[in-house]
């Protein structure tokens, strides 16, 4: 296989991810403290008040799963005593602690200085800390954010996470870290984090337009690498979103596609999809493929929103700080309903004027994958455009069988090709 493509914000990602894992593992030189903690619903912004680096299990799960290391340590967990029911990220993380806990840079990981949860919607995390306060006998804060049951946020849920930040969050990093709390600081942050967010949701937006200049899903986990991570509310967010978007407006001055592994402009977009779950990781490539040989483009999905909803109308607000967190943490996709992420899906789907809803089913994520068969038939009622159902995992390879996988995406889009024949559309 010939080696990978990448376009110049992907590589600036990348550059800032590495840099990222430089800072966590040279903490016995630098001093730095370190704290770990989950993508949907982090305070990296509070964080960065009291001079924490950040360190995000889940995405050291999908840096193994991509460097085709996961599997292994899936299997020493499974060894373990750990079930093959269990979320994969938590196994893969467990089995990197039994195999020397080493970093995408070779080093060891230092032993975290305070574990923070804040609860977003997913029951395992709360299981995957406990395992990780048993390992490491750090401190471990948790802000308990309330489900978005009824499809929306009430002021009392609000002032009930506003009041946790207050009495136990705040408190206890400036226990952790010996620096005293400045409300100011965390201002500018949250600053630099809207100006980040505006550019991240022009580029997403800009998957309505035909030919669609970005890929929401395989390209799209690129675009959110940063502001998902250690990097939002800092200035090297915001310098990557800019270049983002000139990389993204360079494209539709010349009418072109996004860039494809191999390096050739995806211009040949011949299918139009909004994607439901998270990709698989370990055949991320060989995945992407599938649909570029197909030629479809992902122009919306609900994967780039975990971390935050910015296309609805959220940004962090610096004047309202400590409220902005409490609304950031309630409105993460995971901690909404079925029927809210139905309405997101079937708006995706109108307003992108994609061909229909095709769902990446993962065996281990209960958290993406309860009701999904329920969303997919109440979108394809609510639109009129066909649904497709594909399974794979997230960090396991035995749980990819690229052959299902294709027959069941070659079905789908003969399904689509027989639709548009029915209304009678060109192809």
């Amino acid at each position: 296989m010939s080696a990978i493509v990448k376009e110049p914000s992907m590589l600036l990602q990348k550059e800032l991810i590495a840099r990222n894992y430089d800072a966590i593992t040279s903490k016995h030189e630098t001093g730095r403290k370190v704290a770990s903690t989950f993508v949907p619903g982090n305070l990296n912004e509070l964080l960065m008040c009291f001079g924490l680096v950040n360190n995000l299990p889940e995405i050291n799960a999908i840096q193994n799963g991509m460097r085709k290391r996961s599997g292994d340590y899936i299997m020493e967990a499974e060894k373990r005593g750990h079930s093959e029911d269990v979320c994969t990220y938590v196994k893969a993380d467990i089995g990197m602690m039994g195999k020397g806990a080493i970093a995408p840079n070779g080093r060891p990981f230092p032993v975290p200085d305070v574990l923070l949860l804040s609860y977003t919607g997913c029951y395992t995390f709360m299981k995957w800390f406990e395992l990780l306060r048993s390992q490491y006998q750090c401190p471990t804060l948790m802000l308990h954010v309330p489900y978005e049951g009824d499809g929306h946020t009430t002021r009392n849920m609000r002032d009930y996470v506003v009041r946790q930040l207050q009495e136990v969050i705040i408190p206890g990093l400036e226990q952790v870290s010996g620096v005293k709390f400045d409300i100011d600081q965390l201002r500018e942050h949250l600053r630099a984090s809207a100006r980040a967010e505006d550019d991240l949701v022009w580029c997403l937006e800009q998957g309505k337009r035909k030919p669609s200049p970005i890929d929401a899903y395989f390209g799209g986990v690129y675009y959110i690498g940063p502001i998902f991570t250690a990097f939002r509310g800092t200035p090297e967010a915001v310098a990557y979103y800019q270049a983002l978007r000139g990389e993204v407006e360079a494209r539709i001055a010349a009418g072109q596609g996004p860039v494809l592994p191999d390096g050739s402009s995806f211009d040949r977009q011949k299918y139009r999809l909004v994607v439901e779950g998270p990709p698989n990781w370990t055949s991320f490539r060989e995945f992407w493929q599938m649909f570029s040989d197909e030629g479809a483009v992902v122009v919306a999905s609900s994967y780039t929103k975990v971390g935050g909803l910015y296309d609805q109308g959220f940004r962090h607000d610096p004047d309202h700080p400590l409220e902005s967190l409490a609304d950031y943490c309630l409105g993460c996709y995971t901690n909404r309903s079925l029927p809210t992420r139905v309405d997101l899906l079937a708006r995706y789907v109108e307003e992108y004027e994609a061909d229909g809803l095709l769902i990446n089913s993962i065996k281990s994520c209960n958290s993406f994958s309860a009701g999904q068969l329920m969303i997919m038939k109440e979108v394809e009622r609510r639109t009129g455009r066909p649904g497709a159902f594909i399974e794979t995992d997230l960090v396991d390879p035995r749980y990819f069988s690229a052959a299902n996988v294709k027959n069941r995406l070659e079905s789908y889009f003969q399904m689509i090709e027989q639709k548009r024949r029915s209304l009678g559309q060109a192809a």
